[in-house]
């Protein structure tokens, strides 16, 4: 039976394609296949929790993929030129972890060095989804050796593959020379129909297929089962059709049991050189199950002992057997993958000697990428700013220490979702990056938020210094990425601008109020709102030293006045999250927080106070994540808690400042959206004025004695 939807229909010629049973030849290959598919079932039952479903029909694919293909050194799993696999499809995380087990790929620490131990033994196979166990319910990056980004959200791993592809492409671009190809490494995901839904999927395939990212592979696991029952509930397209639309090779196999058919769908790939490709495999989900192969029941949750009999005995496998790994099997898969991927790992490293003799200065900037560092002296470049009662928007004064810093930075590369005129986020006199010129420094996304913050994470996994922008409103299409960043502890520098009531004419439906509060709340991830120019500047600097965290900084639309550092602290003290900016001669009576385009306004306030006979303290918070690391004594130094007069002023919601007001301070905050006029009639509206912030300061200081 032929798919007529997709030019390219790979099918045996002898078995029916959606055959219900699996192709048992007693070779050594398909006892690998096997055991892939029975470490699933096992390990899931064992933990009454998972999917084995998914690595059940998978299992042919994944180990085609990885004996035959996928250039991959278990003994180096973090060889540069290694070929990325990505399964997208989380849930089906058991399928991941038999693979590393299999392959016999080697655990390796944070500092890439070998602990002596394996990235996933049987007995982390049978603690799945335990505490502390390294098999964890979805792959996590940091955690197993082996997973080259966290998923479970579906769509995400096909974005952070299409970061990982950009990278590539951008490397060998930027370091490649006759010679010496340092960087030419594929990327291969499997994902889901699940995956093909979201949105964010879409997106990352759309901006793949205009790159026209040759190295990028997305094999699709056309099984038409989802959590509900099957697929024709709500997804009915033809996906082929879809991706030929966005500008991609796609090929169907139509058995997934048909790895002939299925590895000649890899050579189509291979062959490719100018676009992305999608394999589509159709699959029989928990194949071999008595009851539940090629229905919902074997998406998820454990299958019960029956079901698992039932399975085994269509396999020839030993029915009362668990966790049973033949040597035999895992012999021949992990010589197939280290056979092929340990001579490449050599080589390349053999050739990265030579042309460390050749280009000492770009295998340097390797090294320094490999470790996540900047080059020396990059901090040099940024830029200071003079006082100035006028001043200019921090979205300006952060267009100009990026493009301070890209000179001293080169793989500092990003963009914006079609908005760099109004984020200020190009670099100036840079190629952008497109199909033709992939070592472009100038990202465009187009206007796919969520898709932009997803291929960011792949390009921060793949040693790039990435940055994204948009406006603060548009937060909320980015916010999974974001949260992903942030869970696998990558240094993405998130710019958002527009960011208060401050955008003005434009009205509630662009104006942040609760945005600063949701980003606050994410763990791990450093929000920043500086109050100047030199704020903006230090703020910068804080998130490209960040190594560990994703950085969020927040960006005003309109300008705010330069302060005179030379009168107020310096803006250094923004690298502990808070700091007195200003301070009264002897206790001060009312302590006044301000954050990014209010901080002048506090600082207005303290001066009128202070001609008045009061005595306040002005308070820059602009990171609350960085004020919270530092110690009590530093805290009390800033907010002393005997002083509980205590003003903060922000035009974003409260939610959060109590922490620091405590319950005799008060906030000058927003508690409705915003409204459509200029920005002087909306601050009057909603109290950000220099009389109402000193009147509200004078009512605290009374409420508080």
């Amino acid at each position: 039976m032929t798919d007529t939807r997709a030019p390219n229909t790979l099918a045996s010629a002898t078995l029916t394609p959606y055959a219900p049973h699996v192709r048992e030849d007693g070779s050594v290959q398909r006892l690998a296949i096997d055991t892939i598919r029975t470490l699933a079932m096992d390990a899931v039952q064992k933990a009454n929790s998972g999917h084995p479903g998914t690595p059940m029909a998978l299992a042919p694919v994944a180990h085609t993929l990885w004996s035959r293909y996928l250039r991959y050194d278990p003994a180096t799993p973090d060889w540069p030129n290694r070929d990325r696999f990505v399964l997208s499809c989380g849930h089906a995380s058991m399928l991941l972890y038999a693979l590393l087990h299999l392959a016999g790929v080697e655990e390796i620490d944070a500092d890439g060095k070998k602990t002596g131990a394996p990235a996933v033994s049987l007995d982390d196979i049978k603690q799945f989804r335990q505490m502390d166990s390294k098999t964890a319910g979805h792959p996590e990056y940091r955690m197993t050796t082996g997973v080259e980004t966290t998923t479970g959200p579906l769509g995400q791993g096909c974005g952070n593959s299409v970061g990982m592809a950009i990278a590539a492409r951008w490397l060998g671009a930027t370091f490649n020379r006759d010679g010496f190809d340092l960087f030419d490494h594929d990327v291969y995901v499997l994902c889901s129909d699940g995956d093909l839904m979201e949105g964010v999927a879409s997106e990352a395939a759309s901006i793949a297929g205009h790159l026209k990212l040759p190295n990028l592979c997305w094999i699709y696991d056309s099984n038409h089962i989802t959590i509900e029952g099957e697929t024709d509930l709500a997804f009915d397209e033809d996906v082929a059709k879809r991706f030929e639309a966005y500008g991609w090779q796609t090929v169907t196999v139509e058995d997934a049991e048909d790895v002939v058919a299925f590895a000649k769908a890899l050579d189509v790939f291979k062959a490719t050189q100018d676009k992305p490709t999608l394999i589509v495999v159709k699959s029989v989900i928990g194949i071999g199950f008595p009851t539940r192969a090629g229905t919902h029941k074997a998406h998820s949750d454990a299958p019960g002992e029956e079901e698992i009999r039932g399975a085994k005995k269509s396999y020839g496998w030993p029915e009362d057997a668990q966790f049973l790994v033949p040597e035999e099997a895992k012999a021949a898969f992990s010589e197939a993958v280290a056979g092929r991927g340990q001579p490449l790992r050599e080589e390349w490293e053999a050739t990265f000697a030579r042309y460390r003799e050749a280009h000492p200065d770009l295998a340097e900037a390797v090294e320094a990428l490999r470790q996540g560092k900047l080059p020396d002296g990059w901090q040099e470049a940024l830029p200071t700013f003079e006082p100035d009662a006028k001043g200019i928007a921090s979205r300006e004064a952060s267009g100009k220490v990026i493009n301070a810093i890209a000179t001293k930075a080169p793989w500092l590369v990003g963009g914006a979702a079609d908005l760099s005129p109004s984020t200020k986020t190009d670099v100036k006199d840079a190629p952008s990056l497109e199909a033709q010129t992939p070592g472009g420094r100038n990202m465009h996304f187009g206007i796919r938020e969520h898709a932009m913050g997803s291929i960011a994470n792949g390009m921060a996994l793949s040693y790039l210094r990435p940055y994204t922008g948009t406006f603060m409103v548009f937060s909320d299409y980015m916010r999974p990425p974001i949260r992903l960043a942030a869970i696998m502890e990558l240094p993405v520098i998130f710019v958002f601008t527009h960011d208060s009531i401050g955008v003005g004419e434009d009205g509630p439906t662009h104006q942040p109020i609760e945005h600063l509060a949701a980003l606050r709340a994410i763990p791990g991830l450093d929000t920043i709102r500086p109050g100047d120019a030199n704020e903006a500047a230090v703020a910068w600097k804080v998130a490209l030293t960040h190594t560990h965290e994703p950085t969020a900084l927040i960006f005003s639309r309109q300008a705010i006045p330069t302060l005179d550092r030379g009168q107020y602290a310096s803006a250094d003290g923004l690298e502990k999250g808070g700091y007195v900016l200003a301070d009264s001669d002897g206790e001060p009576e009312i302590i006044l927080i301000g954050t990014g385009s209010e901080l002048p306004l506090v600082v207005a306030a303290h001066e009128k106070l202070k001609g008045e006979g009061v005595k306040s303290r002005v308070v820059s918070l602009p990171s609350w994540y960085l004020f919270e690391k530092q110690d009590r004594a530093y805290h009390d130094s800033v907010f002393p808690p005997h002083i509980r007069a205590r003003l903060a002023v922000e035009q974003g919601g409260a939610l959060g400042w109590d922490r620091y007001v405590g319950h005799d301070g008060a906030t000058v905050t927003m508690s409705t959206f915003g409204a459509s006029a200029p920005l002087a009639k909306l601050q009057e509206k909603f109290g950000f004025t220099l009389d109402n912030i000193c009147k509200v300061a004078r009512d605290v200081m009374e409420n508080a004695r």
